[in-house]
This record gives structure tokens, C-alpha cells and sequence, in this order.
């Protein structure tokens, strides 16, 4: 993505952000650091939250997250953890607490740092489309 795409996508994660706030959602928009997710806050019903945001321009059948994420995430104690995908057919949303995570698969994913085209082997979940609660908020990334 480089410079330019992570200051984009931190505009579509505070877009998300925004448009579930004006949900019910109490959410606050941490993507900017280093942070291991991009959201934080309380879901409609009251319960302390942490969510994680993917941004697509193509549409994949099978939603990646990656295991280290995933761990990540699961260490936090008392939290609902969500993974949110946006993709150009709509917004995933994946309950983690609950969700019933397929067998872990290697893929090549590129290198984490910005400046290297480097692919590394990680370990990935694939989630189904109908695993997720999916809700629509038509943010169009273009």
C-alpha cells in the first residue's frame, strides 16, 4: 500500500468506526500505531469490544485473518473480539469469541514492513462468508 494507502485506510477505518458509532456502537478509531487491532470500545449491548479491520478490492469467497492475529486477539482477557472484512461485496463481521475456527492453512502473505515486497509463509484462518454476521454500511473503497 505504502505511505498513501495506510493513511486511506485509516480513513476507512475511522469511516467504520464512525458509522457503527451512529449503530449503537461506543467505538474509538487505535489503527493509527502499532496497536494489534484497529477499534476498541463497546459493542450496542454494553460489552467491552476490540475489533480488527481488513479492507479488499477484491472479492475473496474465504476471508482471510491470520493465526498470529487471531492469537493476538484471543489473549485479551474479557473483551468481544471481532474480525470486521470489507470487500467490494459488502462488510463481514466475525464474532471470535463464538466462532467455530477451521484448520489453519499456509499461504504466501506479503511481509508485514511496508518496504519490502517480501512474501512469507504464515499460517491463516479461511472464513466462510456464512460464519460471518454480515452488515452493510456500503462503504465503497475505491
Amino acid at each position: 500500500f505504502g505511505i498513501m494507502g495506510i493513511k486511506k485506510i485509516n480513513e476507512w477505518e475511522k469511516a467504520v468506526v464512525f458509522l457503527l458509532n451512529l449503530d449503537g456502537w461506543e467505538l474509538e478509531h487505535c489503527g493509527d500505531g502499532y496497536s494489534r487491532y484497529d477499534a476498541k470500545g463497546k459493542t450496542p449491548k454494553g460489552m467491552d469490544c476490540v475489533i480488527e479491520m481488513k479492507f479488499r478490492n477484491k472479492h475473496y469467497e474465504d476471508k482471510m485473518l491470520e493465526k498470529d492475529k487471531y492469537d493476538a486477539l484471543m489473549a485479551l482477557d474479557d473483551v468481544v473480539k471481532i474480525f470486521f472484512v470489507n470487500d467490494p461485496k459488502g462488510n463481514f463481521m466475525y464474532y471470535l469469541n463464538t466462532l467455530e475456527m477451521p484448520t489453519p492453512v499456509k499461504k504466501y502473505c506479503p511481509d508485514t514492513t511496508m518496504w519490502t515486497k517480501k512474501r512469507l509463509l504464515k499460517d491463516v484462518y479461511l472464513l466462510k462468508e456464512n460464519q460471518a454476521v454480515r452488515i452493510n454500511i456500503n462503504i465503497e473503497p475505491n
